[in-house]
Parts: structure tokens; C-alpha cells; sequence
């Protein structure tokens, strides 16, 4: 019997999940409650679509003479990791046919325990870039922004490393949230010290999802937070060393402003 996924929508043309152009999946299902959620009608595992990853890899494939080279399928949510499964069938059709894979996660499922990891590395074996969202560094304010703790994200960081998996960090800059000097160095740091990353962006906030909120009866509680400044993003980028990293082009050029930042949950 084949597994089925729950999808929360579909974007057959999307820039900013990874490298080219890329097909996105978003999936159903997160347990980080962000305080920025571009999809907070993601968080609910119920309702959307249900899909054999058969029947969604026939459409994806659709779509492949727009990839060029680089591009591929990206699964971003929600929250991937929580149906681990459904992503390894899907991608196991993909590398079958040499379609480059991308997981958009927060890291949140993560946990080196059985059955869980398991099921983890089969799914990293078809899987050829992570793009991890890492929110916080310092646990109190990770816990205040995202309900969560961030012991296993970072934990999901150093294991990436471990086994030489190819990594984009990717941090959204929030003013008076995640926006501390000495947490983004401390990231930067932290990061430094992984043997895997390719790529380290700064996305900053902004409020094209707030909408969703409104309509889902939601309290905003950052309602009247504005964007960060480009003094703040060129400070964040220099401290998380992001100019280090391969593919992070001269003079920001790479990264994703407010106008074509996806509406998606970071």
C-alpha cells in the first residue's frame, strides 16, 4: 500500500528554495508555532490533499524542461520531517530519473533516537541539499520566538556535518527577536565550525503572510514590527560571515528581499 502524503499546495515555479528553478511541495503538518509563520494554515497536519508520492512525482515531472541543469524538487511545509516517509518514497522516483532533491526544514522533528533515525537516514540517502532554517541561536529567545526548543535543531546541524550532507543555513532576521548582536555571532561561530555548508542567508522579516493570520482569527503578536533596515541586514550577513560561503555572491546579490521572499512558513 502506498503512502500518502498530506500536501498543503504546490508551486511548479519556484526561485528560492534552492538552487535553479525548482517544483515545491509544501506539505501539511508543523509543530513550531513561528511568531513570523508565512503559513500558519500549514501548522495543522488535517485537511489539504492527500497524494501517493506515484501520482505527485507524474505531475512534478510535468514541469522538468523548466529546471535547466540546476534546478529539481524541493519539499518545504509545514514541516517535511514530519512525514519522512512520504519524502523518501518521493524522492527515491526522483533520483531514479537524476532529479536534483531539496528538504526546506526548521530541524524541529529531528532526534537521533529509534525509529525516528532510522527512518532519518534513509530518507538523507536520496536527498542531496538541506536547507535548514536555524531561527535562534540562544535557547530562550528560540523558545519565545518558535514555542520550541532548538537543542535538537542544532544537534540536526553538528549530524548534517557528520555525515558530509551539503547544507544552506538560512536565518530570518527579525527585529527584537533574532536580531542580537552576540546571538548572530554566536550563530556565525556555530556555524563555522560545520564542515558541510555551502550557502548562509539572512532573510529578512516582512508581513506578506499576515493576511493569513487575520483570516485564520490569529493574534499577530508582532503587529507593528517593521522590516529590519539594510544597515541591520549588511551587519547580520557580516556577522554570520555569509560572503564566506560558496555561492553567496559579491555585494549581497544572493539574497532574498522582501519582494521575492516565497509565502511559505520559515
Amino acid at each position: 500500500m502506498s503512502i500518502k502524503g498530506k500536501i498543503h499546495s504546490l508551486e511548479s515555479f519556484g526561485a528560492s528554495d534552492g538552487p535553479g528553478v525548482r517544483f515545491i511541495v509544501f506539505l501539511k503538518g508543523c509543530d513550531m508555532r513561528c511568531r513570523y509563520c508565512h503559513n500558519p494554515d500549514s501548522w495543522a497536519a488535517q485537511g489539504g490533499e492527500e497524494w501517493t508520492a506515484e501520482d505527485l512525482f507524474k505531475k512534478i515531472m510535468r514541469y522538468k524542461t523548466y529546471w535547466g541543469k540546476d534546478g529539481g524538487i524541493t519539499v518545504s511545509g509545514g514541516e517535511p520531517l514530519l512525514q519522512t516517509e512520504f519524502v523518501t518514497e518521493l524522492f527515491k522516483l526522483a533520483k531514479k530519473e537524476g532529479v536534483h532533491t531539496t528538504i526546506d526544514t526548521s530541524g524541529n522533528p529531528f532526534r537521533r533516537e529509534e525509529p525516528y533515525f532510522s527512518k532519518f537516514n534513509e530518507l538523507m540517502k536520496y536527498t542531496d541539499l538541506l536547507l535548514l532554517d536555524i531561527k535562534e541561536i540562544n535557547p530562550e529567545r528560540h523558545l519565545a520566538l518558535t514555542g520550541q526548543k532548538n537543542d535538537n535543531i542544532l544537534d540536526l546541524a553538528q549530524y548534517l556535518s557528520e555525515i558530509n550532507k551539503p547544507v544552506w543555513i538560512r536565518h530570518v532576521l527579525v527585529p527584537d527577536n533574532s536580531d542580537f548582536d552576540e546571538d548572530l555571532d554566536r550563530l556565525g561561530e556555530f556555524i563555522g565550525k560545520l564542515g558541510n555548508v555551502q550557502r548562509v542567508d539572512v532573510l529578512p522579516y516582512h508581513t506578506l503572510g499576515l493576511f493569513k493570520w487575520e483570516n485564520l482569527g490569529l493574534e499577530y503578536t508582532l503587529e507593528g514590527t517593521e522590516p529590519p533596515s539594510e544597515e541591520r541586514i549588511l551587519n547580520a550577513e557580516k556577522r554570520l560571515r555569509c560572503a564566506e560561503y560558496e555561492g553567496y555572491g559579491e555585494n549581497s546579490s544572493n539574497r532574498q528581499n522582501n519582494d521575492d521572499m516565497p509565502i511559505k512558513c520559515c
